[in-house]
């Protein structure tokens, strides 16, 4: 359906007790389709016993067309869930829950463990099926302007009315209370992102909290979780973070209402095993003190502000998120309604406060300090733990293969060739519902923007839009000024300036400040290709926030102290930012892998690709785990100090700001006073970069004034072909190649944006992850021009790039018919009109330079596409030889890789 739909979300999610199938579209009629489909895939599933052998796991040999070669597991699902667990945050997690709910449901791997998942049979799952995914044990949810009663009626007819109630008998029943605290141990593998072994132990106390259909317990109880974590004026950050123990809080921190009864969980990571009884004595020392002192007016009354702000902030994932907030409540038969009612839970809680000034302080003693059921939970990095699962993992092979007779084993034999023929046949999608490329909007709406001069030369976009009463300010400014060796440190810079006060204010004055007059400040790097020149490239620092108008005075003098006064000297706070960060990069290297691997893959076939690399890729990640175990921090921020003084100084700075018209002239005068209070000094600094050209952006309306883009671009560049491989310890591989190919204003993008899809979905979903196992794997092509395919989680390395070359080949022999076009047509689109916040209304324009004539003209590019234009940029781009590719993976040990002189290897 992702090919016939103009969907702007499609999914389905485990969740620890249910499962959740969400889509969206703008499209009625799209709708009406997607639910059609969504029915029958929850309700009517064909669960043949092949298809599940193909999805799940199978038991397959080697090579299908030989019985002789070893038998192994296959399948996506398996491969899903081996991904899943090379990530410690994880395998932390799943332990914690499974054993602090041990009695019921919570206590086994929703998502399948590994091991577990051969053991299940195709009859087991059609009974688990027939019993839990029948509509009297469902709840449907609807969220837009959409008529309700098309949807009931629908509904009613395809489902309700198709089956006989019944009594499903899926409540989970509620875990017994301990009498007395346990406690655990757990392994993981040694992280080889992070500091060396001896300081990476987790530990983690947590407390089982009460039913969540408790509506205002649970708010409470979540209000309270935010107080005692979130930012450096919380308790347990102060007692925790700032001890110097572990590099950031465990996985899992905080309120988690995900199930039928909540818990809460703190405790650190990155810490050496010798501190596990240190930092559970500092958990109880923390929860004693809160009882005794409680909590500052002024850190609640900032949290009951983002709370305020966080409902009047609009999204375009609204709707899914309002499911998501009420799905685990409503699962256990509470009241979505009242959950929703965050208005009158604010006045509830107020009023408890009113009445009752130690509120607070009394919960804290009843859940935490006096409850029993308290689980002391610690992991600790095992050398062998990858073996050990290897091991497993054999082992359990073994046992099937001997349970096997030479009947059964002839019989996979021929199950694995049926299976074969099956992949190698294009699915027979005619029952399928579907849109025509007629129904897409041939235009795009016009969005309305003004261009002014403020405090003299510096542009700003106005963007008038239904903002709910809330003003959103972004500035850009370049780094064309700063020398080449600092490029690597701005990441860190924009991590940390929000963070290290500023002014008269300290790092906890200015969280609070921030807290209590903003929904949050931001910086972030930014590399943003040109839309006509492959070498062509704008850098700069985006500072990003938003705040209720009546704070908007607040919130530009919070931005005007952090960029005249940075507090850059704050060293023990620093070395705190700077492990958390680096944490955070490692841990999230096993979600993103295959991300890492296309901007490593990319890195040499552009000037913007090096530099996206260096802000944003593995060098990025290895540069803070070399930063973080550094022991003096002052030449990191001595080079900090230089990158605020080149930005400071920075001629050519513009800002935007998206807010309905009333708040304009407000915001004018206060953004003037803004402006004009940044230091001037030290202008007209010559850029380091040779090459920089100004480029004028189109104009926003007839009335507004020029924006000069400076661009960097090297007209001497030429790309550069590299293979690289960085050794992980993870079971599976991310897999990447990155080609170069043709910029957005060029005709031939759009034809290589159709191109892309199509091979997604007629040859690499079926090559990659049918076949191949892998969790998933596509094409897609950048705004810059790059072109590339990848995998995540995938069993196989260099058979899925031999896979890469086959799709190429296959797309260059044009073996795809005017309905494949047509369906890639309606995916491309489902993306490129999915649906804009109006806090982001503009935003193309304010960085890329991108008007809606552009957009326009590309879109009817779009439409344009035709089976030659396909096969044409296939063969002018994509074959080996015409244009530079690129290739990364990040994985395990691979001999064959180790053997060829072409790959660089790179330790972690």
């Amino acid at each position: 359906m992702l090919n016939r739909s103009l969907s702007t979300f499609m999914n389905a999610f485990t969740a620890s007790d249910y499962t959740l199938y969400p889509f969206s579209t703008q499209n009625p009629k799209d709708f009406q389709n997607l639910l059609s489909v969504y029915l029958d895939a929850a309700f009517f599933p064909c669960l043949r016993e092949l298809d599940f052998w193909q999805e799940g796991w199978r038991l397959e040999h080697e090579d299908p067309n030989d019985p002789q070669t070893p038998l192994v597991f296959k399948g996506v699902v398996f491969n899903e869930m081996k991904g899943a667990f090379t990530d410690n945050e994880r395998i932390f997690s799943q332990h914690l829950q499974n054993r602090l709910l041990p009695d019921h449901t919570y206590s086994v791997v929703s998502g399948g463990d590994p091991l577990c998942i051969p053991d299940l049979t195709w009859e087991q799952l059609r009974q688990f099926h027939a019993m839990h995914y029948h509509p009297s044990n469902a709840r449907f949810f609807t969220y837009g302007n959409f008529p309700l009663e098309q949807h009931l009626k629908q509904i009613h007819e395809e489902a309700l009315s198709k089956f006989q109630r019944i009594e499903p008998r899926t409540s989970v029943p509620a875990q017994k209370p301990w009498d007395e605290p346990r406690e655990f141990q757990i392994t993981c593998a040694p992280d080889s992102l992070t500091e060396g072994p001896s300081r990476q132990t987790t530990i983690s106390v947590s407390f089982l909290l009460p039913d969540i259909t408790d509506t205002f317990e649970a708010f409470t109880l979540s209000l309270l979780s935010s107080l005692l974590i979130s930012g450096p004026n919380a308790p347990f950050y102060k007692a925790l973070i700032e001890s110097g123990l572990g590099t950031d809080f465990s996985p899992d921190v905080g309120y988690n209402g995900c199930t039928r009864e909540a818990y809460f969980s703190v405790g650190l990571q990155g810490i050496a095993e010798k501190d596990i009884q240190t930092v559970r004595d500092i958990v109880d020392r923390t929860l004693d003190d809160v009882i005794e002192k409680g909590f500052e007016e002024d850190r609640i009354e900032a949290l009951l502000h983002k709370i305020e702000i966080q409902m009047k902030h609009q999204s375009v994932s609204f709707g899914l998120t309002l499911t998501s907030y009420i799905a685990s409540c409503w699962n256990h038969d509470g009241d979505p309604i009242e959950l929703l009612k965050l208005g009158s839970q604010v006045a509830q809680f107020r009023k408890c406060l009113e009445e009752n000034p130690r509120f607070l302080q009394e919960k804290v003693k009843q859940y935490f300090k006096n409850n029993q059921h308290k689980l002391t939970l610690s992991m600790k990095p095992d050398d062998k733990y990858s073996e050990k699962q290897a091991q497993m993992e054999t082992e359990k092979l073994q046992q099937k293969v001997t349970s096997l007779s030479p009947e059964d084993k002839q019989q996979i034999y021929e199950k694995g060739l049926e299976l074969q023929a099956q992949q190698s046949r294009p699915p027979d999608v005619s029952c399928l519902p579907a849109l025509r490329v007629s129904d897409i909007e041939p235009h795009i709406p016009v969005t309305e923007l003004e261009v002014v001069q403020a405090a003299g030369d510096t542009p700003v976009q106005y963007c008038a839009q239904p903002t709910n009463g809330v003003v959103y300010f972004r500035a850009f400014c370049s780094l064309n000024a700063l020398p080449v060796e600092l490029r690597p440190y701005v990441p860190l810079f924009c991590s940390v300036l929000t963070k290290l006060g500023c002014g008269s204010l300290d790092y906890r004055e200015l969280a609070q400040q921030v807290e209590l007059k903003t929904g949050g400040l931001a910086a972030a790097p930014q590399v943003l290709p040109d839309d006509s020149h492959l070498n062509t490239y704008e850098q700069g620092v985006l500072f990003s926030s938003f705040c209720l108008d009546r704070n908007l005075a607040d919130m530009m003098h919070l931005w005007s102290e952090i960029l005249n006064n940075p507090r850059l000297e704050e060293e023990e706070h620093f070395r705190v930012l700077v492990r958390m960060a680096a944490q955070e990069l490692s841990n999230g290297v096993p979600d993103s892998g295959h991300l890492y691997a296309s901007i490593r893959a990319g890195s040499t076939l552009a000037p913007a690709g090096d530099l996206q690399e260096t802000f944003g890729g593995m060098d990025q990640v290895l540069l803070m785990k070399r930063i973080a175990e550094m022991t003096d921090l002052q030449p990191v921020l001595g080079k900090l100090l230089r990158i605020w003084k080149h930005l400071l100084s920075c001629d050519s700075l513009r800002c935007s700001v998206n807010a309905t018209a009333q708040q304009m002239s407000q915001v004018a005068g206060v953004l003037e006073a803004f402006l004009r209070s940044l230091s001037q000094s030290e202008k007209q600094q010559r850029p380091v970069c040779p090459h920089v050209v100004e480029k004028p952006a189109p104009k926003a309306s007839s009335r507004s004034c020029p924006v000069i883009r400076r661009l960097v671009t090297d007209p001497t560049f030429e790309p550069c072909q590299m293979k690289t491989h960085f050794l992980l310890p993870f079971p599976v591989n991310y897999v990447a190649e990155c080609i170069r190919t043709a910029p957005y204003a060029a005709r031939d993008h759009a034809s290589l944006k159709i191109l892309a899809r199509l091979m997604t979905a007629k040859f690499l979903h079926t090559e990659i992850r049918e076949k191949g196992g892998a969790y998933g794997g596509g094409a897609r092509l950048s705004y810059g021009g790059m072109f590339t395919l990848y995998s995540y989680r995938d069993p196989r390395s260099t058979e899925t790039l031999q896979s890469f070359i086959k799709a190429i080949d296959w797309a260059k022999a044009g073996r795809f018919t005017q309905q494949d076009i047509d369906e890639a047509k309606l995916s491309v689109f489902s993306a490129v009109d999915a649906p804009v916040a109006p806090s982001d209304k503009g935003l193309d324009h304010f960085l890329y330079g991108l008007s809606d004539e552009m957009k326009q003209i590309h879109r009817e590019q779009l439409f344009a596409v035709g089976h030659e234009d396909l096969v044409n940029v296939s063969n002018r781009y994509l074959d080996t030889g015409r244009s530079a590719h690129g290739v990364a993976l990040l994985g395990p040990d691979n001999a064959s890789i180790a053997k060829d002189p072409s790959w660089v290897i790179r330790q972690r």
